[in-house]
């Protein structure tokens, strides 16, 4: 099975505009999460669904120089980008993960594809019941099941979050979910906000340079360990579909 990673990607975040080209260490975060997704064991291609507006030609750039696949499509039907970008590239099954998780643990990635591989689903996601932290996202669903709700989806809602075809209609899809052990989604690790910035930017800084794979179970000690860094952007409300 032909698996391809595409991140949906864009510079015009309401909450904090250019945010996946924030740099740390003096490099932007979607640097960070290609890096790190880049170690899938099952992954086979990975590109960056950005949009036509101008304003992501900065992206375009950025992959460019970086030697990233990259492909551009509407920026309000993000399902129609997904399917476009997944028939460019020959998918027969799709990770969708989204540019603002800079610190996504391949393990956790790879977990989920393993599952749906397994199982025979044709979508399967970690936050169906949530108990990973957000910022962890991992997404996979087949080509067939992605045309299906290209062709049927007419909700606003669906053609822009993309998944929600998926599993709000569970009579039509066979769907799994992925659940980890332990139950950490009272923690924030993505970023929308200056607040969330600040947080993994911390993250970063202190685990990278001994471990540029840092893992779940690596963030979380470091969390506990600065019980402060909690509140950085535990007041801030995840937007709703």
């Amino acid at each position: 099975m032909r698996i391809v990673a595409i991140i949906q990607a864009r510079m015009g975040s309401t909450r904090l505009p250019g945010k996946i080209l924030k740099k740390v260490n003096g490099r932007p975060l979607l640097s960070y999460q290609i890096e790190r997704l880049k170690q899938s064991n099952y992954i086979n291609d990975l590109v960056i669904a950005t949009t036509i507006d101008e304003k992501d030609d900065l992206i375009v750039e950025f992959c460019e120089k970086n030697n990233i696949l990259s492909f551009r499509g509407s920026e309000k039907d993000v399902l129609a980008r997904y399917y476009e970008t997944a028939k460019a590239f020959k998918a027969e099954a799709i990770v969708r993960i989204t540019s603002d998780c800079p610190i996504i643990d391949v393990q956790v990635v790879d977990k989920t594809i393993q599952f749906f591989i397994d199982k025979n689903f044709e979508y399967v996601s970690n936050t169906v019941e949530r108990t990973y932290p957000r910022g962890l996202d991992t997404e996979i669903f087949t080509f067939a099941a992605l045309e299906i709700a290209y062709n049927e989806a007419i909700l606003e809602r669906d053609r822009e979050h993309v998944t929600a075809y998926f599993y709000t209609n569970p009579d039509i899809f066979k769907i799994g979910s992925v659940c980890n052990e332990i139950d950490y989604s009272k923690y924030r690790w993505t970023v929308d906000t200056e607040e969330d910035f600040q947080l993994i930017k911390n993250i970063i800084e202190n685990l990278y340079s001994e471990n540029p794979q840092f893992t779940l179970h690596d963030t979380v000690q470091l969390m506990e360990a600065n019980p402060d860094w909690f509140n950085i952007n535990a007041h801030i409300e995840q937007k709703k579909l």
